[in-house]
């Protein structure tokens, strides 16, 4: 059963690029971010205060590079998050929700520099603020990014929308026997090697006291429900 009032108050959801692709022959599924939209709108009418933070998987991802210098390939994965971050914003704003993209790197012409008291000034006025450019440095994914934003803007906790419905003890996909996991520790992620996110992403969650919640964006409304308290995914905490 879900509360009718919000468990969070300030969240940091975690998209990936293939979430908002969900399948189209482009890099986009506008029906689908639509969709996103509609749900994100309804937890503000609820007063809860969101960021949102969007991979690039869509698009580029620097390991994609092959034998290019990993610098470089891994500049061109933050410009994709930049591309879907503004596809975001396009959005929101067409269906009534004011949201700002802040950039790790500067490119004043399409967003707003990240300054921490700033996005916090948007959340507290009821703007959505999307953060593109993962972390602006080389060899950090946008599960790390999108914690250390989080620990930046206070939030309760980081909404990780993935495409498998919670973490399991192995790749369902791949062992028939994975089992779900409702609730782990970061200890317990790094002592059990499971793939929930980047290893950097769980250590600095880990030592920062970071709350995650781990659910399936199968259907939009999941964000929704999580952030009513809903029992579903997997909820990683310190201890």
């Amino acid at each position: 059963m879900s509360s009718q009032k919000p468990v969070y108050k300030r969240v940091l959801l975690k998209l990936s690029g293939e979430a908002i692709s969900n399948g189209a022959n482009g890099i986009l599924n506008f029906d689908y971010i639509e969709q996103i939209s509609q749900v994100i709108k309804k937890c503000l009418v609820n007063n809860v205060q969101i960021a949102v933070l969007v991979g690039a998987g869509n698009i580029w991802r620097g390991r994609s590079g092959g034998n290019m210098d990993r610098v470089k390939a891994d500049h061109m994965g933050m410009l994709a998050t930049c591309i879907n971050s503004i596809a975001l914003q396009e959005c929101f704003i067409r269906n009534g929700m004011d949201a700002e993209v802040m950039t790790s790197v500067e490119m004043n012409s399409f967003a707003k520099p990240f300054v921490r008291d700033t996005a916090i000034e948007y959340l507290d006025s009821g703007k959505v603020v999307i953060f593109g450019g993962g972390l602006g440095i080389p060899f950090v994914s946008t599960d790390t990014a999108s914690v250390v934003r989080a620990a930046e803007i206070n939030a309760d906790v980081v909404l990780m929308a993935k495409n498998i419905d919670a973490i399991y003890t192995a790749d369902p996909r791949k062992d028939k026997n994975a089992t779900k996991i409702k609730s782990i520790t970061y200890k317990e992620i790094l002592a059990r090697g499971l793939q929930a996110m980047d290893s950097t992403a769980t250590s600095f969650a880990m030592d920062n006291n970071i709350a995650i919640h781990v659910f399936g964006l199968n259907q939009c409304e999941n964000i929704y429900n999580v952030i009513m308290g809903a029992d579903m995914g997997t909820i990683v905490k310190g201890e």
